[in-house]
Formats: structure tokens, C-alpha cells, sequence
């Protein structure tokens, strides 16, 4: 026991001297019992008190002993080793504990304040610990060991360094230059690949589309922030075709055997388990792995991640946005083998765009007479190719020649005529190029028509004044694409990846993809050129699921002449078929601007097709629902005639009369253009009727929901699917007759009862005009004037389109069904528009 107070007396008086050769010799006596009452009271004390004290501690006794020149060096500690030190330091109160060990091992004052945020070995101090540790315990047994602070500090030095290690972020740029030798995916012996770079199971970059070529060069190059090493980099090539791209291949790459700040070319062999060629080619990219520095981290990441998105922005745009129309006319074929019954049609393939004509009853001279679009994109092929197909039965395909034609260097606005020799036969078609405008994709904050003076440029352009320059282009349309909320749920994690799809006939244009999220915002606009007002715009939201298709989320239908301009609408969404409510609503803002005139001389036009239609299935439910309509349609004809027969039968005297009078004085003083005006007669009545809302058109009785129960799938699979199976054809043909009288039919009867104004509204100007003329011209000169138009048609024009323009004014009116599924945007929620402010770049 008295070793352990000559100890410390002989520490005591140590400190004294230490104390006294700083300060100076007029406090000495003050600084000696403060410093001996400093010692007692820190001796006393347990650890954890000492470690919630050691740092403010230290920190107030530097700064009030060190020279004000070497304060803020002295200050900075970086290295829990350090704070150790300066805390052990002030047990003793800066007195001389210290020397218990060797100076030259324990950090002196000077050097503290000498070397700035020195970070010291833990090793170093280890014996010093000990012997402090056995100084502490023999004072005061009770208090916890001091070993603890040194596995705090080793445990603290481990957990520091992990999280540099993780924090650290690497840049992984790539340079995706050619393909060599890839598999052949297209019939005509090519493929049209685009690789895709994917990370954990994300799209990085997605390159763009080369036609017909085996070996394209593609020399695209990006950037993207990694912090996880331990990773496969997926390189997967496809095939872009129209409905599912072909695989063609991938390979691995695991990012951390790649050495750091060095660009390596790599040549990576494509595999494909699931195939069984071979070689199935390589990629050629160069691959450089870079540590970021980490105090501009969160900088580059943004600035990296921003301008990858940008980039990805304007590969979508560049692959969307098409400056030019290609007008093709089929006109027949020649020479063609007649090699049996069936039928004979057309295949035709630009890029991506697909285009089958109808099929004809196989002829030597086959007659077709079709016209259609396809669209120029910038970047895309300009090799159209054809193929003449005929067909025996279901799947029997013969192939009759294939050509290609390069219209790349036909001359604008000009039709020009082509023979193209077959294997079997000619094929004549006209192709026509015209410039194109009005399509654009841009962000919500400048919208087209929001530009200075772009609205009045619009509105002059469609204006009536210019109704006869450019007939086909009717009119402009802009759409809002803002937002979507409480959207299905179609990943496991309970969230989705939506994008947004707008067609307007075969054009069509979509968003990017927001990722988890059941409420995303778009906020884009969109533009289309219209060639038709009556065509309805179809927005689908999808979400992307990888390399499989998207999987449907909802759709809205919407035509444009039921468009209210710059009216924000919340549209719910509809299922797949159209037939019930899905889940979610979409936020829009659709505006279209158009001439009228251009309009109406279009509704007398055949009407363009879609490039790809649904392959017709039978459907017990639309079978039972066509013969429901045209039983409905049947007992309209037969209320009239029992109507009539009540006449002749003077069920009711009163309406005898009438209708006795009626038809004396028709048939004596009868003209044919009492026709058109009894038409007109009826269409101002239902006009009357509806304005009064006495007659309301209620489609609710349409029965859209194809959902069959359980029990009704199996029986169907089990008992009739069994029973027509042979024949399916003949059903199918059934079906689609009734769909047709059907439609006829009701598009008749909304063409009188106002279901679509604008058509009601032509209609009727139209059946005027008719009065008038066949009031002052007698009829037989009219119909002299109609023969020798229909006459003359080919010969004033060879290739001329043959049509009826009553059937082609009659497609534009929707029938029943058609106006259940399209969406009544009375019936969304109306937004007063917002203003945004633009802001200046």
C-alpha cells in the first residue's frame, strides 16, 4: 500500500514541475492544487464517465495551452487513436503520467501539435495501455476496466474502414462498337439487332436498331455510376420485330475482375441455352471500371445519372419521330400461278412496320386496289420489302417471289410506278414520299402550341381559308401525358414500372419508364399530325417487366372529335378488352385543332386500316351478344312493318286517315328529292327529341364483359369447343357476318339520332345539298351523270381506288358497341387548366 502512494506522490510532484515550467513561476502554487484536486477528482470517476468527458475535455485543455499559431491544426482529429491519446492525456490533467512509459513511444505535446490530423498505430500504445490499465484497476477495483476502450477503439477503426469501402463508387463507361457474324432471326436470311446492357435486373442502355445486317457497327457509348462490385454485367442482343423481339444471344460480364483505370476491348462469344446453333457471333465493346473521387460523389452521381436519362430521352425520340410518309398503292397482280383453290395476298415490311394486304381469290390478274402509310423515321431502313403469299387451307403458305425496292432516292410528292418481277408472276404498286411534320415529343413546362405565335400559326394553317392546300393533312392534335394514380400493383414487391403507349391509327409514341411506383408522373406532350378526325386515340399504360412483353395495366379510348381542348380530364381505366373498369385513372390534357372542310371531304375516303389486327378467335360471348343485336335490329323491322299493317288493317281509324292522306298526296305529287328531305325531316326530329331530352341514348343494355366463370370455361373447353372444332372456320364466318349486319345497322341509326354531331351535322348539310340539286335537276340527268362518272373512272385514272362513298361515310359512324367502349370524357373528372410559368434556360 505504500508503494501505490509513493507512486503517486511521486506523480503528483511531477505534475507540479510539468505545470510550473509552462505556466511560470506566479501561478505555480495556484496550478499545483488545482492540478492535485484535478487528478483526485479524475481518478476518482468511472470510465464511462471519463469517455462521455474525454473529448470536451481534451479540446478546452488544447486550446488553452497551445500558441494560438498552432490551434486549429492541434484541433483536428481524424483517427479514433488520436482522441484516445488526448483523452489518457487528461487523466493526469497534462501532468506527468505519461512517463510511465517511454516518451519516444506516447506522443508528446509537440507532436500533437506539429503533425495536423496524424493518425497513430494502435500497436504502438499498447504496452503504454497496459500499464495504465494496471494503474486504474489497483486505484479503484470497482470501475470497469479500461481494456474496453481499447476494443472499442479497435471495433471503431474496423467499422470506419468498411464504410469506405462501401461508400466507395466506381464509373463503369462503355463503348458498344460492332457485331460479328449474329445468328439470322428474319425470313430473308438477315436480322435487325439492338443490344441491351442490364445490371441487377435493370436496363442500363438500350442501343439503337441496325437493319438487315449481320455485322452492325453501332460505335454508342455511356456511362453509369456502380458502388457494388460483386455484379454481372448482362450484354443481350435481339432482334426488333413489330409484336416480339428474337433473342439473339447474351454473355456476362463480372465487373470485379475487371482492373481499375484501364480501357479493355472486349470480344464477348453470344450464348443462348435455349438454342441450338452453335455460333451465335460476338460483341465488340471496350469496358473502363474508374473510382469516383468522393467529395464530388453525389455530384457526378446526379450529373451521371441526369445526362444517362437525357440520353436515353433522345434515343427514344430519335426511334419515335418520323419526318416522312411513304403513301403505297397495291394495284394487282400479273401473271400470277394458278395452282389450285385458295387465296392470294400481299406482305409488306419497312423496318419495324408491317403491312398485309386482303386476300383475293387467286386469278391470273389479281385486282387489289388497297392504299396505305408507312412511316420514315430518320435512322430507319428505306429497303421495302415485299412478298406475294398464297394460301390453301388454314396453314398452308406458298411463297409466289419476294422483292426489294431502295426508297431512299424517290423523288418527293411524285408517284412513282413499279413492275417488280416475281418468281411467279408481277406485282404493280405506286409509292408516293411526302415530307411530314407535327410530331414531337417534349416536356410539360414548353408545350407546342404554348410557343409564341405557334397557336395562331396552327389556327391560320387549318383555318377555311386554306381548305383546299394539303388535303390529307386534316388536322393537329397535342396530348398532355401528366400523371397516373392508384395504378395495379404487377410486381412482387407490390409496386409497378409504368410506361405509357398513345396510338392514333398506326402512329404511335410512348413515354419513358418511371420505376416502383403505383402513382407516376410523365408530365410529356405529345403531338400528332391527324389524317382523319374521326380515329380515336388509345393511351395504355403497361408495365415494363425486362425482356418479356409489358404486362397491361389499363387503356382509354378516346375519339377526337369528343375532345374538349384544354380541359384536363381523369379517365379511369378500362381492361384489355374494353369491358369493364381496371384499376387507376390518368391524368390528360388533349387539345386538336383541324379544318373541317379537309374533315369531311376525308369521311368520303376509304378509311385506313391497321397494319396488325387481333386474330379473330371464336368467342361464345360475342357470338351470343351479335345475334342479341341483330335480333334487336330485326324487331325494329318488324315493329315497322306491324306498324304499317295496323295502317291497312284501320286498327285505329284515326291513324288510318292520316296515313291514307299521307300517302295519296306523296304518290301524286311525288319527286325523288322528297327522299333526301324526309331523311333530313327525320334528323331534325331526333335532334328535337334529344335537345329536349326526351330520348336519351342508353348503351348501358351493351354487354361488354367477356369474363366467363370457371365452371362456364371448362364446360365450353369440354362440350362445345369439342363440337365446333371442326368447324371453327364456319363459326368464325357466322360471327363475323353478324358482326357485320350488326354494325350496318346501327351505324345507320346513329347517323339519324345524333350519336356523333360532326357526322350528324354532315350528314345533314350533305342530304340539303341533295334536296336542292334534285329539286331543279330532274333525277334521270342526275343518274346519267353518275353512270358516265362510274363509267370513266378508270379511264381517266387506271390505278384509281375503287369505293362507295356512302359505305366509307357510314365506317365513320360508330356502331353501339363501339360507343360503350369508347371513353366519355363527360364522364372524367374536368381540371381547369394550370398555367405553368416557363422558365428561362
Amino acid at each position: 500500500m505504500e508503494d501505490k502512494k509513493s507512486i503517486m506522490g511521486t506523480l503528483r510532484r511531477k505534475a507540479k514541475l510539468l505545470r510550473s515550467s509552462r505556466v511560470g513561476n506566479k501561478n505555480s502554487n495556484k496550478s499545483g492544487v488545482r492540478d492535485d484536486s484535478l487528478l483526485e477528482e479524475q481518478m476518482s470517476v468511472s470510465v464511462a464517465d471519463l469517455l462521455k468527458r474525454s473529448r470536451a475535455t481534451s479540446l478546452i485543455n488544447l486550446s488553452h495551452q497551445q500558441p494560438a499559431e498552432v490551434r486549429p491544426s492541434s484541433l483536428c482529429i481524424n483517427s479514433p487513436t488520436t482522441a484516445l491519446s488526448m483523452s489518457l492525456r487528461n487523466i493526469g490533467g497534462g501532468t506527468g503520467l505519461t512517463e510511465l512509459v517511454d516518451s519516444n513511444d506516447w506522443p508528446s505535446q509537440e507532436s500533437v501539435t506539429d503533425s495536423p490530423c496524424e493518425e497513430h498505430n494502435i500497436s504502438n500504445s499498447t504496452d503504454e495501455m497496459d500499464q495504465v490499465l494496471r494503474l486504474r484497476d489497483t486505484q479503484n477495483p470497482s470501475s470497469e476496466s479500461f481494456a474496453e476502450i481499447l476494443d472499442m477503439r479497435t471495433e471503431t477503426a474496423g467499422v470506419s474502414e468498411h464504410q469506405r469501402e462501401t461508400q466507395r463508387s466506381y464509373l463503369l463507361t462503355l463503348c458498344l462498337k460492332e457485331g460479328r457474324g449474329l445468328v439470322i432471326r428474319d425470313r430473308c436470311g438477315t436480322s435487325d439487332p439492338y443490344v441491351k446492357f442490364k445490371l441487377d435486373g435493370k436496363t442500363l442502355y438500350k442501343s439503337k436498331v441496325v437493319y438487315k445486317n449481320l455485322n452492325p457497327i453501332w460505335n454508342e457509348s455511356f456511362s453509369f455510376p456502380i458502388r457494388n462490385l460483386d455484379q454481372k454485367l448482362f450484354i443481350k442482343v435481339y432482334d426488333r420485330d413489330l409484336t416480339s423481339d428474337d433473342f439473339m444471344g447474351s454473355h456476362g460480364v463480372v465487373l470485379n475482375t475487371l482492373e481499375l483505370e484501364k480501357t479493355s476491348e472486349m470480344v464477348l462469344p453470344l450464348d443462348d441455352p435455349n438454342s441450338l446453333e452453335d455460333d451465335m457471333g460476338v460483341i465488340v465493346i471496350d469496358i473502363t471500371l474508374s473510382v469516383r473521387n468522393g467529395k464530388n460523389k453525389k455530384r457526378l452521381a446526379k450529373g451521371s445519372t441526369i445526362e444517362h436519362n437525357r440520353r436515353l430521352t433522345e434515343s427514344m425520340k430519335k426511334s419515335q419521330l418520323w419526318t416522312g410518309i411513304f403513301t403505297i398503292t397495291l394495284v394487282e397482280g400479273r401473271n400470277l400461278p394458278l395452282d389450285g383453290h385458295g387465296e392470294v395476298f400481299v406482305r409488306f415490311k419497312l423496318g419495324d412496320q408491317k403491312y398485309k394486304s386482303k386476300s383475293q381469290i387467286k386469278k391470273v390478274n389479281t385486282l387489289w386496289r388497297e392504299k396505305f402509310d408507312f412511316n420514315q423515321f430518320p435512322n430507319g431502313s428505306s429497303i421495302l420489302e415485299i412478298e406475294v403469299v398464297g394460301k390453301e387451307g388454314r396453314k398452308n403458305e406458298e411463297c409466289y417471289g419476294q422483292c426489294e425496292i431502295n426508297l431512299s432516292e424517290l423523288p418527293l410528292n411524285q408517284s412513282t410506278l413499279f413492275t417488280s418481277e416475281l418468281d411467279s408472276g408481277k406485282l404493280v404498286f405506286l409509292v408516293c414520299p411526302t415530307p411530314c411534320s407535327g410530331v414531337s415529343i417534349t416536356d410539360l413546362v414548353a408545350p407546342p402550341l404554348e410557343e409564341p405565335h405557334e397557336r395562331d400559326n396552327m389556327l391560320v394553317k387549318y383555318s377555311f381559308k386554306n381548305s383546299l392546300k394539303d388535303i390529307g393533312d386534316v388536322g393537329f392534335l397535342q396530348v398532355k401525358v401528366i400523371k397516373a394514380t392508384d395504378l395495379m400493383a404487377a410486381d412482387l414487391n407490390g409496386k409497378s414500372d409504368p410506361f405509357c403507349v398513345l396510338e392514333l391509327g398506326n402512329n404511335r409514341l410512348q413515354t419513358h419508364t418511371i420505376y416502383k411506383t403505383l402513382n407516376p408522373e410523365w408530365n410529356k406532350v405529345f403531338t400528332f399530325p391527324v389524317k382523319d378526325i374521326h380515329e380515336v386515340l388509345e393511351v395504355t399504360v403497361f408495365d415494363e417487366d425486362g425482356d418479356k412483353a409489358p404486362d397491361f395495366l389499363g387503356k382509354v379510348v378516346l375519339p377526337l372529335l369528343s375532345i374538349r381542348n384544354s380541359q384536363q380530364v381523369a379517365c379511369p381505366l378500362r381492361k384489355e378488352n374494353l369491358g369493364g373498369l381496371s384499376k387507376g385513372t390518368i391524368v390528360l390534357e388533349l387539345e386538336v385543332i383541324y379544318n373541317s372542310v379537309k374533315a369531311s371531304i376525308r369521311t368520303f375516303t376509304p378509311r385506313e386500316q391497321k397494319f396488325l389486327e387481333d386474330n379473330v378467335k371464336f368467342s361464345k360471348k360475342v357470338l351470343s351478344r351479335n345475334v342479341v343485336r341483330v335480333r334487336n335490329l330485326y324487331r325494329a323491322v318488324c315493329l315497322v312493318h306491324q306498324f304499317i299493317k295496323s295502317c291497312f288493317q284501320w286498327e285505329s281509324v284515326q291513324r288510318s286517315i292520316i296515313a291514307f292522306m299521307i300517302f295519296v298526296l306523296t304518290v301524286w305529287y311525288w319527286d325523288f328529292y322528297m327522299l333526301p328531305m324526309f331523311m333530313v325531316l327525320l334528323i331534325i326530329w331526333n335532334y328535337l327529341q334529344i335537345a329536349s331530352e326526351r330520348v336519351n341514348r342508353d348503351l348501358d343494355t351493351i354487354e361488354l364483359n367477356e369474363e366467363e366463370d370457371e365452371d362456364e370455361k371448362e364446360s365450353e373447353r369440354k362440350g362445345l369447343m369439342e363440337k365446333i372444332h371442326m368447324v371453327q372456320e364456319i363459326v368464325i364466318t357466322v360471327q363475323n357476318l353478324l358482326e357485320e349486319i350488326a354494325c350496318f345497322g346501327e351505324r345507320i341509326k346513329n347517323t339519324f339520332n345524333w350519336s356523333v354531331p360532326f357526322l350528324s351535322n354532315l350528314a345533314f348539310v350533305v342530304l340539303v345539298m341533295a334536296t336542292v340539286i334534285t329539286y331543279f335537276i330532274p333525277v334521270r340527268y342526275i343518274i346519267l351523270l353518275w353512270g358516265i362518272h362510274k363509267f370513266t373512272k378508270k379511264l381517266r385514272n387506271p390505278y384509281a381506288i375503287e369505293n362507295n362513298e356512302v359505305m366509307d361515310f357510314l365506317s365513320r359512324v360508330p356502331s353501339d358497341v363501339q360507343m360503350a367502349q369508347y371513353t366519355e370524357l363527360s364522364s372524367c373528372n374536368l381540371h381547369s387548366p394550370v398555367k405553368r410559368k416557363r422558365t428561362s434556360p
